[in-house]
């Protein structure tokens, strides 16, 4: 069955010769046409390729393939198929990954998370939601997991015009989900926690602090501890602070669950935490500041940059003499040299010397295209203290 056209302008039809799968209303033809897929041509009618067409939102089209084919069932089990043997690599270290990384691996407003037996997809946009049973029998196929949670309650799902909802597509997946990353096990929580259920882009960053860990530690913004529990296997203590108490009581059960009893949890504000420990002329070894996103709008930058340089800066005075400080931001509207010449700034204040070690990202399996801006938000630094 022929798919109906869409006609896009030569500055839409532009950008996905850039690399760039979006392209947005102003530069697409009116069209009465319901969400789903659909064949795009330019002004002389030139077929460019299908994609996913979202009459609703401002993001009116997603590159799918440039070929005229069958997008069907097929067509996105083979496409998982490629992103899920991607990762093979880390699927010895790990039992919990994302294995389609949206337009990071080719499936727009796709996310599919991994937890052992469990998979927990997210459908971020109407045209993908119009194929809906195509994409989670996919899923199944490709993953033959125990159950499909999909965790649709993203507030971008309203920009499509779509309910927010969390339902079983096939089975029904638990409450929590015991995984295993590296040498630490957690449990997850697909239904209730953050994200599809852990913030898996930074499994990365925590299996690298855990190897950096030593004396004393401390992890701010802590959630459901596993960057402490890195922490915990080589450093002499943990101090690991939440706002959240919901949040802390399942830290404390994956510390449980994996026999640490080096970590202290605190509920605490972090910003008044940060200025007490200042006070009181405290001192780490080694320090995690994971914050959430400080800035969810691009009009927030400002603010959220002074917010970070404010924590940075009383970290950095909080650390010991040849101590290291991870710390990160997940604002997609602070890019990576805003948020260094944040760190810049604030060291200069700080009045110590640090030396950047490395700058990070996300985990590999959130795989960051050059041409996509919008698939790397995550980025951070370590930093060590000179003196």
């Amino acid at each position: 069955m022929t798919s109906p056209t869409v006609v896009v302008s030569a500055k839409g039809a532009a950008r996905w010769r850039d690399g760039h799968p979006w392209i947005y209303r102003s530069d697409v033809e009116p069209a009465r046409l319901p969400p789903g897929i659909v064949s795009v041509a330019d002004k002389r009618h030139r077929f460019l390729g299908q994609a996913l067409w979202s009459p609703r939102s401002e993001i009116s089209l997603r590159w799918l393939t440039p070929a005229s084919t069958a997008v069907d069932q097929r067509w996105w089990a083979e496409q998982i198929r490629r992103a899920v043997d991607r990762r093979a690599e880390i699927r010895d270290s790990t039992t919990a990954f994302r294995a389609v990384h949206g337009e990071g691996d080719g499936l727009p407003s796709l996310i599919v998370d991994r937890y052992g037996e469990w998979v927990v997809a997210q459908l971020l946009s109407a045209g993908l939601e119009a194929v809906r049973h195509d994409v989670v029998t996919a899923i199944d196929q490709v993953l033959a997991p125990r159950g499909v949670l999909l965790k649709n309650d993203a507030s971008v799902r309203r920009h499509e015009g779509l309910p927010l909802e969390i339902t079983d597509a096939v089975g029904s997946v638990p409450e929590a989900v015991e995984v295993r990353e590296g040498q630490v096990r957690y449990r997850a929580a697909p239904r209730t926690g953050q994200k599809t259920g852990a913030f898996l882009d930074q499994r990365d960053n925590r299996e690298l602090m855990g190897r950096l860990a030593r004396g004393r530690a401390l992890d701010l913004f802590t959630y459901h501890g596993l960057f402490a529990l890195h922490l915990a296997r080589r450093a002499e203590s943990v101090l690991a602070v939440d706002s959240s108490a919901p949040a802390l009581e399942v830290a404390r059960s994956n510390a449980a669950l994996n026999g640490v009893t080096n970590v202290e949890w605190s509920e605490a504000n972090a910003f008044d935490l940060l200025r007490s420990l200042e006070r009181r002329g405290e001192r780490f070894d080694t320090i995690i500041l994971d914050p959430p996103a400080f800035a969810k709008r691009k009009e927030a930058v400002a603010r959220a940059l002074a917010g970070y340089k404010e924590i940075n800066l009383r970290a950095m005075r909080l650390l010991a003499p040849g101590g290291a400080l991870f710390t990160a931001s997940c604002s997609f509207h602070v890019g990576r040299a805003a948020f260094l010449s944040m760190l810049a700034a604030a060291a200069a204040d700080s009045g110590r010397r640090l030396t950047l070690e490395r700058v990070v990202g996300q985990s590999t399996d959130h795989p960051e295209v050059i041409t996509i801006p919008e698939t790397g938000y995550l980025k951070g630094a370590i930093l060590r203290a000179v003196e």
